[in-house]
């Protein structure tokens, strides 16, 4: 746009300064030839007729007239090229005064990679995780030993997400998710080398858990850099959820059906090809940028410097405490139908209700209301989510069991508008690692609800558990809010924190 304007208004400046230039220079000898260029410029219709000898100094005085006045001259002559600057227009459409939706979302080329390689990743991680279970019995027809494959991937998740969270700022996104797949393939890829020992494939499956919050914490710092901040970043977010829990149910599905089709070593052979994939896409749709904080120091300390920042704590908490609560109906759905007598099937009922619920309150939550109102709903979604689990104190049937789990899934959407105030209060350069120990956190907190339920139900009647966890969680959500109001936290747009 400048360059048009520049050499507009030069150009146009040239045009009409060389028939005016001669007039001023010769005595009244001249004036006549210039005579005739000067009517054009001057748009005067009396001077022509006074062309004698005397006239001539007063017309050869109209060039500088135009000359007094070049500043709107020359902008309106110029104009007419610099109407093309309009195309500066397509600016205003960059920010969609629209609600976005999540087809908003796909148009965009580089997250539809990001999109197709999650997608990869996490179906080889759940089969994985299933066929190395059956690997581990396989070899040792021990419970236990098969139970800790699933058990052991949480403390993991805890160290790689605060020892090596500086690594999502410190270096390229893309080579860290790169590299990222690239470990897990090679992790996987060893455990279907047959002299491998149980205890080894243990330390794998450690390994992989270790690197996968690195991962996740760096890819969402990257959809706000390919997104942006903004609702098209939230709603990004809510996809890529939905996809997880989308794939834990499907994967659990394909890696039963795998499993009988080839065995565990072969299907955990498929799973290293889904990440080599993955890290494909990521090298080639992803774009190279440089690394947020190059000089950024690592270990403990600045991990959990993260967490100085009253607002980052309060609303880091918030992630972290509404799942340790979660996850107790689906670590005692098993004990709880066994109570009530019920089938396999109602079993399966119960540990697919609330992930059900999350996405249908995801999708309708991201299609259905603005950014304004999620995030108005965050505080209200929050308590009202664990109310369903009340109705647990009176013993209900499956039916109604699973319709509470599902309600309280919906309430899930209260993470859409998390996720904005979470985006928007931390700082650009630390974004990676926030974001890295925020989903450490979450996987851990899950894995220590799953053993406090369990334990709690050694001495409780498993409704009494979930009930319980259902009053607590208000509880200790309502506290978290009253912290972050306190700390003075105002959503993006909004004079106070609403809801609270």
């Amino acid at each position: 746009m400048p360059p048009t304007d520049t050499p507009g208004t030069t150009d146009t400046t040239d045009t009409a300064e060389p028939p005016s230039a001669p007039a001023p220079r010769p005595p009244a000898a001249v004036p006549a030839p210039p005579a005739a260029p000067t009517p054009p410029a001057s748009a005067v219709p009396g001077p022509p007729a006074f062309s004698a000898v005397p006239p001539a100094p007063p017309v050869s005085k109209l060039p500088p007239v135009s000359e007094v006045f070049p500043a709107p001259a020359a902008p309106q002559v110029s104009e007419v090229p610099a109407a093309p600057a309009a195309p500066a227009a397509p600016a205003a459409p960059a920010i969609p005064a629209a609600p976005a939706g999540y087809l908003d979302v796909l148009r965009v080329r580089e997250f539809r990679w990001v999109f197709a390689a999650h997608l990869l990743s996490i179906l080889g991680l759940v089969v994985s995780e299933i066929a190395l279970t059956v690997l581990v019995y396989d070899l040792t027809r021990s419970p236990l030993l098969s139970s800790l494959t699933f058990a052991v991937g949480f403390v993991p998740h805890l160290l790689g997400g605060t020892l090596l969270a500086g690594l999502a700022d410190r270096y390229p996104p893309r080579r860290v998710l790169v590299v990222c797949d690239l470990v897990c393939a090679g992790c996987v890829a060893l455990m279907v080398v047959p002299a491998t020992p149980v205890a080894a494939l243990l330390a794998l499956r450690c390994a992989v858990a270790a690197v996968a919050p690195v991962f996740q914490g760096t890819r969402m710092a990257t959809l706000a850099d390919v997104l942006g901040e903004g609702d098209l970043f939230v709603l990004g977010r809510s996809l890529l959820r939905i996809v997880a829990q989308s794939s834990l149910l499907a994967g659990f599905g394909l890696g039963g059906v795998l499993l009988t089709l080839v065995p565990a070593r072969g299907a955990i052979a498929l799973t290293a090809g889904t990440f080599l994939l993955s890290a494909l896409l990521l090298r080639l749709g992803t774009a190279a940028r440089p690394a947020r904080a190059p000089e950024a120091r690592e270990g403990l300390g600045a991990t959990w410097g993260v967490l100085r920042d009253r607002r980052v704590r309060a609303l880091m908490l918030l992630f972290w405490v509404p799942p340790f609560f979660v996850v107790v109906p689906e670590a005692l759905a098993t004990p709880y139908a066994g109570d009530l007598g019920a089938s396999t099937a109602a079993l399966g009922l119960l540990m697919c209700a609330m992930p059900l619920g999350t996405v249908a309150g995801e999708l309708l939550a991201g299609s259905l209301l603005g950014p304004a109102v999620r995030s108005r709903l965050v505080a209200p979604l929050l308590l009202a989510g664990f109310l369903p689990f009340l109705l647990y104190a009176l013993r209900p049937g499956v039916a109604p069991a699973a319709l509470a789990l599902v309600l309280a899934g919906a309430a899930g959407a209260y993470t859409l508008g998390l996720d904005a105030w979470f985006v928007a209060a931390v700082p650009e350069g630390r974004r990676g690692r926030a974001m890295t120990l925020m989903t450490a956190g979450m996987m851990t907190v899950q894995g220590l609800g799953m053993a406090g339920a369990g334990l709690a139900a050694e001495f409780l009647p498993v409704h009494a558990v979930v009930a319980g966890a259902g009053v607590l969680a208000v509880l200790c959500v309502a506290l978290l809010l009253a912290e972050l109001r306190a700390s003075g936290f105002r959503p993006k747009g909004e004079t106070e924190l609403t809801g609270i």
